[in-house]
């Protein structure tokens, strides 16, 4: 060999080199001396160090059994929170040892048995991974000795998952619970059982002295009561059910992101799936937020596996979705649909945000460059989620949000989207946050390959994905913005007799927000083909937890005092009701979107319509100026009025549900009252708005109409 030492080679067939075969087989070659090579600078490979060849082995590992091998694959993190010279958070000063204790201690403070009144012995880890489990994490406890005999639970250890990752969250989904799937893009596919949706009917909030006052109850609201005994009866049934497993998934989460008035919330569940779905949906805390985390103000027990007790008082069913905000704990027993525990939250901020004056909203928000905030409302099918999706915007949220003094903050951490026929082209954004991390609720994947077919309908119509937000490319960080400029209502009118945009007067927008209007068809049953009128009051009726009036004062006070204007927007039918005109188009809807959020409609020309007495522009930009007044685009106008008429009437009916409790006393109705007083009282001139929809119709009440500029405060 040229140009160095030489290499010495042995062979298996006692030093005569084989001959054989291209496609033969030479024999082993052992070396005693190694080579390596380097370039020349004339192109010829030669070997370095004097012939010998690199030796790139190492000294074997250390460990001497697989699991040692396993244990030196994972590296543990430090904590991270900085110690603080004479301030130090409560945990910052402390031993991990220490820390950990009192997590735990926390822990199983919220899994205490109302018998036992203590809290079951735990230990952090999985309990497959015994060999892992630190000792110092086990939390034993002095049982004293209860009037009944003690059970086996308090002879075992129950293992904490504590706010895993999503890698170990994918990792516990796929190994133990059936029907989990990674998909091919990344997402975890799973199933909610038996429940594909929320079960409002078995919905339940305890009913005391206190929220006998603050509530709604009655015809039309959402909130069903109980008592506090059947509350603490489910809420044994739950928490003995999660004590009696090996594991239980613990998450330690934030609400809102202005911290100013932030809402630190726990949840204890039985599968990864709803672990991750709240990782997801709720405020991620930083490693720091999370060792000084403490006691939570609010926590979720999520036993969905088990069944209530069906003869249990108030229980009509085997599912129970219990909330008591006097112990400020939620239990929910015999559904699996995660989207409980999500509008679970979203009631309890109805009920808190509001007494510290702090309005709650089941809206979309988004931000121009410019700082223009606006909020959407709109119920499904409207296109909440289309319009305040836009890529010339920042987006603070696409469900819940809360404006204060401070301006909008997003509740949320993540974004809860129907799938249904998604598709890449429609909805680029939701397509692409569908990947690792994403939880995929109850779709249909093709055997092999694991591609989501979104047009499957098989196990539900009701398929979402819950992703964190920053999955959004424009989605904005922290989601906080300024007060709002526009407060833009969304209706998909299937009658085709409101205009594509009106601008609404403070009063107008208060009726038209209560009222919570749209229409869809009825598709389902062959041969319907009359639209259904919908009615959700504030745009979320099944969650919000007080009189609509009182959300609806505080949104015109907050309108008033920030210099918000109010919008109706149509996203539904033009030129007939459905089957007969055509829905409009939604490259219109952009241009007026476009056009409020510029500015340019405020200064548009307006005339007012006969009924609902709505202000319509007479020209914008984009769009064909004959569509602007729906009557225009009728062929047959007395069809039109026929139907307009019909539409009014839907409404009147539905404000009649709610309108025992507008007028107060002597129909004096200056503003609204604080929390506990009733009734709650509007502006004389929102009674006038409701009146217009009929023109001289039968709501028009003896108030007189005063000027806008009341004070709500």
């Amino acid at each position: 060999m040229e140009g160095g030492g030489k290499a010495e080679f042995s062979f298996a067939n006692g030093g005569v080199p084989a001959v054989v075969s291209p496609r033969g087989r030479l024999p082993p070659i052992q070396t005693s001396r190694s080579i390596s090579f380097k370039k020349t600078k004339d192109g010829e490979d030669r070997d370095g160090n004097d012939g010998i060849c690199h030796d790139d082995s190492t000294p074997p590992v250390k460990a001497q059994t697989i699991d040692e091998l396993h244990s030196l694959q994972k590296k543990r993190s430090a904590p991270t929170t900085p110690v603080k010279d004479g301030q130090g958070a409560p945990f910052a000063t402390i031993s991990d040892e220490e820390r950990q204790r009192l997590q735990l201690l926390s822990i199983s403070a919220s899994l205490a048995s109302l018998t036992r009144e203590t809290g079951p012995k735990l230990v952090k880890g999985d309990p497959a991974r015994k060999a892992d489990t630190p000792k110092i994490s086990a939390v034993h406890h002095h049982y004293f000795t209860p009037t009944i005999s003690v059970s086996d639970s308090a002879l075992k250890f129950t293992h904490v998952l504590y706010n895993l990752s999503p890698a170990e969250l994918y990792e516990q989904a796929i190994k133990y619970e059936k029907g989990s799937f990674i998909t091919s893009a990344g997402a975890l596919a799973t199933l909610s059982g038996a429940k594909t949706g929320r079960a409002p009917r078995d919905k339940r909030v305890v009913f005391d002295e206190t929220t006998a006052e603050e509530l709604w109850w009655g015809k039309g609201s959402p909130n069903i009561e109980m008592d506090e005994h059947t509350f603490l009866v489910n809420r044994e049934r739950a928490v003995d059910y999660l004590n009696s497993l090996d594991k239980v998934f613990v998450n330690d989460q934030f609400l809102n992101w202005d911290p100013v008035h932030q809402i630190k919330v726990r949840i204890v569940s039985a599968r990864a799936y709803h672990s991750l779905f709240m990782h997801n949906m709720c405020i991620r805390p930083t490693p720091e937020e999370l060792e000084n985390f403490g006691t939570p103000d609010f926590t979720i027990y999520n036993a969905g596996q088990f069944p209530c007790n069906r003869y249990t008082h108030y229980m009509t069913s085997s599912t129970s979705v219990d909330l008591n905000l006097a112990r400020k704990e939620m239990v929910i027993l015999g559904t699996q649909y995660a989207g409980e525990m999500k509008k679970g939250l979203f009631s309890l901020m109805h009920y808190l945000m509001p007494k510290r004056q702090i309005l709650s909203l089941h809206s979309g928000c988004n931000m121009g460059k410019d700082g223009n905030v606006a909020l959407f409302f709109g119920l499904s099918g409207t296109g909440k989620t289309t319009l305040s999706t836009d890529h010339n915007r920042l987006l603070i949220g696409d469900d819940e949000h809360c404006w204060s003094d401070n301006g909008v903050s997003n509740i949320e951490g993540g974004c809860y989207a129907k799938c249904i026929d998604l598709s890449k082209e429609k909805e680029p954004d939701i397509w692409n946050a569908i990947k690792f991390g994403t939880v995929l609720e109850n779709v249909v994947l093709e055997e092999h390959t694991r591609e989501v077919d979104y047009s499957d309908k098989s196990v539900t119509e009701n398929t979402r994905a819950a992703y964190p937000i920053e999955f959004i490319p424009n989605a904005k960080i922290p989601c906080v913005g300024p007060h709002p400029r526009n407060v833009i209502l969304l209706a998909c009118d299937a009658f085709g007799v409101l205009p594509p945009v009106s601008k609404l007067s403070l009063s107008q927008t208060m009726y038209h927000f209560i009222s919570g209007y749209t229409a869809l068809v009825a598709g389902t049953e062959e041969g319907v083909k009359e639209p259904q009128a919908t009615f959700s009051a504030c745009f979320g009726a099944a969650f919000i937890m007080l009189h609509p009036t009182r959300y609806a004062a505080m949104l015109a006070e907050k309108m008033q005092r920030y210099g918000a204007t109010g919008w109706l927007v149509n996203t539904g039918w033009s030129g007939g009701r459905y089957g007969v005109g055509s829905r409009i188009k939604l490259a219109y809807t952009r241009k007026i979107i476009d056009a409020i959020h510029s500015g340019s409609l405020l200064t548009a020309n307006y005339k007012k319509t006969e009924v609902f007495g709505l202000d319509i522009p007479t020209e914008i930009e984009g769009v064909p100026s004959e569509i602007l007044d729906p009557m225009n685009t009728w062929q047959d106008k007395a069809a039109y009025r026929e139907t307009l008429l019909k539409l009014a009437g839907l409404f009147r009916k539905n404000f009649e549900i709610l309108q025992l409790a507008v007028l107060g006393e002597a129909g004096d109705a200056a503003g609204a009252v604080p929390l506990g007083e009733k009734p709650a009282m509007l502006p004389t001139d929102f009674y006038a708005a409701a009146s217009e929809i009929e023109g001289e119709g039968s709501l028009r009440t003896s108030l007189p109409l005063q000027e806008e500029g009341y004070d709500l405060k």
